[in-house]
């Protein structure tokens, strides 16, 4: 099931981000748990999952950003996408992607960004298969 997260799937959205480039599970003290709530309780932040029976499988954020220029529509941000490792290739990923796409239609975004750290041709074509290109615009990043 393709759905956005709900309070209860906190340890289970950490456990599968260990596998999103290695990120260790952080401790749940109060400032982790003080993010998680402002995350839930912003009506902007979408952490859309695929939930096998009870597990999360995939996940993927879209957060939809206002916007002063193109007639004032907002612009989505797509980030952290990540697929357990024993449910890839199974189009979990792509459900998150095509129910961010759906959020983004819903409020009216003229554009989905996604920004991706792989080199790999087959991550890059994965992305491209579900309708994002990497020829309109040129990122650039400036690690804080």
């Amino acid at each position: 099931m393709i759905r956005e997260i709900n309070e209860k799937d906190f340890d289970g959205l950490l456990s599968l981000y260990t596998q999103l480039h290695d990120n260790p599970l952080p401790d749940k003290d109060d400032r982790v748990v003080s993010i998680w709530n402002s995350i839930i309780n912003d009506g902007n932040h979408h952490i859309i999952v695929a939930d096998e029976n009870g597990v999360l499988v995939s996940s993927c954020v879209c957060v939809i950003i206002p916007n002063l220029t193109h007639g004032q529509r907002p612009y989505a941000l797509i980030e952290n996408v990540v697929t357990d490792r024993k449910h890839r290739n199974k189009g979990y990923a792509t459900a998150c992607l095509n129910f961010a796409r759906e959020i983004a239609r819903r409020e009216n975004c003229y554009k989905i960004m996604l920004l991706t750290g792989s080199k790999s041709e087959d991550t890059l074509r994965f992305y491209e298969r579900a309708g994002y290109n990497r020829n309109d615009k040129t990122a650039f990043i400036q690690w804080l």
